[in-house]
């Protein structure tokens, strides 16, 4: 393999990367480091402050007294009786001055607001699995290994977990769910439409997913993908990093995929089926129960007029754009 195809560089600039391997990166940091780069054993103090040392090209005792000025010990209430959630005037650190003084425009304003909540929450799924180590070392992640950050948006559609058929779709490659019998390969209609005139696509193929690895794949950083299942339910799919494991993520491989931010999803359904997202919504409405109404467009369409297209009942009706669609 060429060393271009083992090394990503950037196709469109700050936007996404050309397509290259994978496991090739894999492989190429680590013929590059040794050793001390790949451990995932907790450095001991002592020689975290000698590599602090080394890397600043001071003294040992300055690289402790650094260590011992910047800890997470620091940002601790000196007096253990004190509110820890309350930051003190007196602190010399900018970082909390700083938070101080958001916190109190926010109180300003509302007590607790959605950035704070969504601020909460994305801080507690991160830090639920750093450093976690499995209890049975034969599920420890094995040193140097890749670990992959991907960025999944949600679809405008929401459906109920009814069929198992389901595929990725990467650089021309559909990666067909195959593990179970009643599974069918989606990709199959595509590909006949594809090939059925000539679109420009060339030759898209199908393979099974279960046959591959993230290491066997030729994957873009930045470029939108695709996962698809329950037959038409899609989502955007962005891998945003690729780099090696370190002794500060969470090593127990039962845990992954890891689950570290989760979308705020403003959305409302439809009051009909509880499924679909909403499309219409109603005033006046005689055929509602409650003013406003929304409705996705079939339970809308099935309600409101006959199967000649006449109007039932009194209702003002218009077009709705939910704003979760633009997360």
């Amino acid at each position: 393999m060429a060393a271009a195809e083992a090394a990503p560089d950037y196709e469109a600039a700050e936007v996404y990367t050309r397509a290259f391997r994978v496991g090739a990166l894999g492989r190429g940091w680590r013929q590059h480091l040794g050793p001390p780069d790949l451990s995932l054993a907790v450095e001991a103090a002592a020689d975290a402050e000698a590599a602090v040392a080394a890397e600043l090209g001071c003294a040992a005792e300055t690289a402790a007294e650094l260590r011992a000025v910047c800890s997470i010990g620091m940002l601790m209430s000196s007096d253990k009786e004190e509110d820890p959630d309350v930051i003190p005037e007196d602190s010399s650190l900018l970082t909390l001055q700083i938070r101080k003084k958001a916190i109190e425009k926010r109180e300003e304003t509302i007590i607790v607001d959605r950035a704070c909540r969504q601020e909460t929450l994305a801080y507690e799924m991160e830090s639920h699995a750093i450093g976690k180590r499995p209890d049975n070392p034969t599920d420890q992640v094995e040193e140097g290994e890749l670990l992959l950050t991907l960025n999944i948006f949600y679809p405008v559609i929401f459906q109920k977990d009814l069929y198992k058929s389901a595929f990725f779709y990467f650089e021309g490659i559909f990666y067909n769910d195959r593990r179970f019998p009643e599974c069918r390969d989606l990709s199959r209609t595509v590909i006949e439409w594809s090939e059925s005139h000539d679109r420009g696509y060339g030759n898209l193929q199908s393979v099974k997913m279960e046959d591959y690895t993230f290491n066997d794949l030729s994957l873009k950083i930045g470029f939108p993908y695709l996962f698809c299942h329950q037959g038409n339910c899609e989502h955007i799919i962005i891998i945003t990093d690729i780099r090696l494991i370190h002794h500060d993520d969470c090593l127990d491989k039962n845990l992954y995929p890891v689950l570290i931010k989760k979308h705020w999803l403003c959305t409302r359904k439809c009051f009909v089926c509880k499924m679909y997202t909403a499309r219409w919504v109603t005033n006046e409405d005689s055929l509602a129960p409650e003013d406003p109404c929304f409705f996705c467009d079939v339970c809308f369409r099935m309600l409101h007029y006959d199967a000649e297209g006449n109007k039932l009942g009194d209702f003002l009706a218009y077009p709705y754009v939910d704003p979760g669609i633009f997360n």
